[in-house]
């Protein structure tokens, strides 16, 4: 399919209901029979299905979550000769749809797997580095927002260092993952003010209420 604005605009459409699969809501629902949304945040991000529902729909929910921003960026890729634009905007569709699904009244989750998901199919090298930043810090300090939040801030500088061999990356993407990391931080807010304030819980897989990133 050539790199057309009708292509475009399809990738784009697909890329933003891919990331609108509620997968933290569904697997909550078919493991626990519960509504994630009601329960401990009340995120249906994979951090919050683990400790309403258990580990295994937790870590379920996170590799389908990071898989559908991936798959948006593989289809864009595939799909469209001009490649750059075409990605970064799936793969912020993907991010957006996430973030604000039409389904759930455009209340989704924080971003951070399926960002996760964009990066390891736009730049395997720079989103392994940012999972090593994660681990770094929610190993010192054990917040999983802080350990978010640090790799959503690296990552622009990670893409551009680790694009390419001597290249940086094309505009398009810098300004796309400037602005992921942006929405990141907007979709963080309520846990930076916990942080500011000493109120942010800790992370565990033990089923109880608290925030998530």
């Amino acid at each position: 399919m050539a790199g057309t604005s009708e292509s475009i605009l399809i990738v784009v459409l697909a890329g933003y209901l891919l990331g609108s699969i509620p997968f933290g809501l569904i697997l909550a629902k078919v493991f626990g029979g519960k509504d994630v949304r009601e329960h401990g945040s009340g995120n249906i991000g994979a951090t919050n299905v683990s400790r309403v529902v258990g580990p295994l729909p937790g870590v379920l929910t996170l590799l389908l979550d990071a898989g559908k921003g991936a798959a948006a960026v593989w289809l864009a890729g595939r799909f469209i000769d001009s490649a750059a634009a075409g990605v970064m905007l799936a793969g912020l569709a993907a991010l957006l749809g996430h973030c604000f699904p039409v389904w759930l009244r455009f209340r989704g989750g924080k971003g951070v797997a399926i960002a996760l998901g964009i990066y390891i199919a736009l730049c395997p090298l720079a989103a392994l580095a940012a999972l090593a930043v994660f681990a770094l810090v929610l190993a010192f300090w054990r917040y999983v927002s802080l350990a978010s939040l640090s790799a959503a801030a690296a990552m622009p500088l990670l893409i551009y260092f680790l694009w390419a061999p001597g290249h940086a990356p094309p505009l398009v993407i810098t300004i796309g993952t400037l602005f992921a990391a942006v929405l990141l931080f907007y979709k963080h807010d309520a846990n930076l003010q916990r942080l500011v304030h000493g109120t942010e819980p800790t992370f565990s897989f033990s089923k109880s209420k608290g925030d998530d990133a």
